[in-house]
């Protein structure tokens, strides 16, 4: 037992003669290597950019959907909802920052327009919104009171403007794009920094559209001219990360329940960004995961004001 036990610790100590002192010249070759101009390997596969960087530093955040629907019971809007069914009397947008903040997230997105075409904002360009609603005796601005509550509880703040529009009589042609532009630009122009803006999926269909009452389809790969608008975004909020189904920056996941597979930004090569806003191969583009929670009661909705969902990265 003696020997073999002293076989061992010759063993070892051979390995640490033999070791060590590449070990230490190892370490004494570092500096050599970079003051030799030998600089860093070159980043492999996708890579984020700086706004896709800070979105993910995130982590977590909230999203409100708050708005006309909430009173009528629907998930989407047909376009015809009187504004005078919103009167969220006990509304509180420091309740909602704060518990958010409380609950560790890092910011919100509210849902300014729906599919309804409802602004929570006193839009100039349209009658249906909150400032023809009894709410605030028509004075009052759900944007301006959660933005501002979000920097109270220094949350980011984030938007989301619903691409179709029931309600708008120009939906399906040229002329709705200025429209919604002008939208866009109004909430980027108003409500200070915004770190997302969250352009939905859902594209055409039945609606009011001004009182026609009819069904209206778009091509969505054209009509919206999307490299137009996302110029606009990048102008006037550069810092600010757009989502969609294929992104440019952050691309919906695929489902609502919460979930996404290992590494899913750089799936789907066909779809993923390039620097200049297209469709490229090799580029970051991650997916965020929504759990879409049960709409709340209107009595709930009064005094909780808002019902969350969560998006986060993966």
């Amino acid at each position: 037992m003696v020997a073999n036990r002293s076989n061992r610790d010759e063993d070892r100590r051979r390995f640490l003669l033999r070791t060590l002192p590449t070990s230490i010249l190892a370490a004494g070759c570092i500096p050599a290597v970079v003051n030799a101009g030998v600089g860093p390997p070159e980043p492999y596969g996708p890579t984020p950019s700086a706004r896709q960087l800070r979105w993910h530093e995130m982590e977590f955040y909230g999203f409100i959907h708050f708005t006309i629907n909430t009173f009528t019971g629907k998930e989407w809007g047909y376009g015809d909802e009187s504004p005078s069914l919103f009167n969220p009397t006990d509304f509180d947008a420091e309740q909602i920052a704060g518990v958010a903040a409380a609950a560790g997230m890092k910011g919100l997105i509210l849902t300014c327009k729906h599919h309804d075409g409802f602004c929570l904002w006193p839009s100039k360009y349209t009658e249906h919104s909150v400032k023809n609603s009894p709410w605030r005796d028509g004075r009052g601005d759900v944007v301006r009171e959660i933005s501002d509550a979000c920097r109270a509880y220094k949350l980011r703040f984030g938007i989301y403007l619903s691409p179709w529009d029931r309600n708008h009589k120009d939906y399906g042609r040229f002329e709705y794009l200025t429209y919604f532009r002008n939208q866009l630009r109004e909430l980027l122009t108003t409500y200070g920094p915004i770190f997302e803006i969250f352009f939905d999926g859902a594209n055409g269909g039945d609606g009011y559209y001004g009182g026609a009452r009819e069904t209206r389809r778009i091509d969505r790969d054209t009509y919206y001219d999307w490299p137009t608008t996302w110029n606009l975004v990048r102008t006037l909020q550069p810092n600010a990360c757009l989502f969609s189904d294929a992104g440019p920056d952050v691309r919906w996941v695929g489902n609502e329940r919460g979930i996404a597979g290992d590494l899913s930004q750089g799936a789907d090569p066909q779809h993923v960004n390039r620097s200049d806003d297209r469709a490229g191969a090799n580029q970051h583009r991650p997916g965020a995961a929504g759990a879409m929670p049960r709409p709340l009661p209107v009595e709930e909705v009064q005094t909780t004001s808002a019902y969350l969902s969560s998006p986060f990265s993966l």
